[in-house]
């Protein structure tokens, strides 16, 4: 490595005195591959490194073009022996990419993503059937655009990664946290032990408990998915724009799960805030002729 400043150099020379399609080409491969490199390592400790170690390259550079002879000559000898201690430190890691590059997982992304999503919505819709084979009572609550920041703020903020052994775990009777609602936003739940606000729909079935009323009070004032397991009967239930569907089996649970999940990766989230703002104009407007 002890032409690798000067190579830099040459390299960002090249690229703003004479760049040509092939350039062009090898600077979109080279940033594709540094791309996926930190997405392998992302949430792992071989991030943290791999970070630590492309400063020490810049800093490298940055050393020789400012002629720091002293201090580029300690980084070169850091860089020259830094690649084979990576190799030694993180062979696990290395070996894991060069396995996922053997079968094509780096450009599958879209059919990890599909079976993350599905193994999600599997885990969570077990949790629920099995609370309602045992009638335990739960309320969960997803979260959509509309934010429920004035509910969280009732229960106990968690912030804890979603899955099926937990909401079991909280929704489990003479535990602290069982009685209330639980919040989750983006596949991860906010917090337990929420207090909602109870519907004022006068045409509710008097066999509805205060947690089927809680769970469509969320759903008339907000854009929330409410997942409800009755204590008494076991049924679980679906809340949704103030209206109440009873009665869901595995697959019905699995379809709630699935469309809830999907949304954020099924909708543009672009288009969805235009529509917002398109809609509120359009109320002001129809305020603004009503009071003309």
């Amino acid at each position: 490595m002890g032409n690798f400043s000067t190579g830099i150099s040459n390299f960002f020379w090249n690229l703003f005195n004479r760049p040509s399609f092939l350039d062009f080409v090898d600077i979109i491969l080279v940033a594709f591959i540094i791309y996926r490199l930190l997405m392998l390592t992302h949430g792992t400790r071989a991030l943290q490194v791999l970070k630590g170690f492309m400063l020490l390259v810049i800093a490298s550079w940055l050393s020789n073009v400012f002629s720091l002879n002293t201090l580029n000559w300690l980084l070169m000898l850091v860089l020259n022996n830094g690649a084979i201690v990576l190799m030694i430190l993180f062979q696990p890691e290395f070996r894991q990419a060069l396995e996922h590059i053997g079968r094509g997982a780096i450009l599958d992304r879209s059919q990890r993503t599909e079976t993350q999503e599905e193994r999600l919505v599997n885990d969570i819709a077990q949790s629920i059937m099995s609370l309602s084979k045992r009638r335990i009572g739960a309320l969960m609550v997803f979260e959509h655009r509309t934010g429920l920041k004035d509910f969280i703020d009732t229960g106990v903020e968690l912030d804890a990664v979603l899955t099926g052994a937990l909401l079991v775990n909280i929704f489990e009777p003479n535990t602290p946290l069982h009685d209330g609602a639980v919040i989750i936003r983006n596949e991860r739940i906010a917090a337990a032990a929420c207090v909602l606000t109870l519907s004022e729909e006068a045409n509710i079935s008097r066999d509805l408990g205060t947690r089927h009323r809680a769970g469509l009070g969320v759903s008339e004032s907000t854009d929330a998915t409410v997942i409800i397991v009755s204590e008494e009967t076991g049924i679980v239930s679906m809340a949704k724009a103030g209206r109440l569907t009873r009665h869901l089996d595995l697959d019905g649970v699995k379809e709630v799960l699935t469309g809830i999940f999907g949304q954020s990766d099924n909708g543009n989230k672009m288009t969805i805030f235009i529509q917002d703002a398109l809609g509120r104009i359009k109320q002001l407007r129809k305020k603004d002729d009503e009071q003309q």
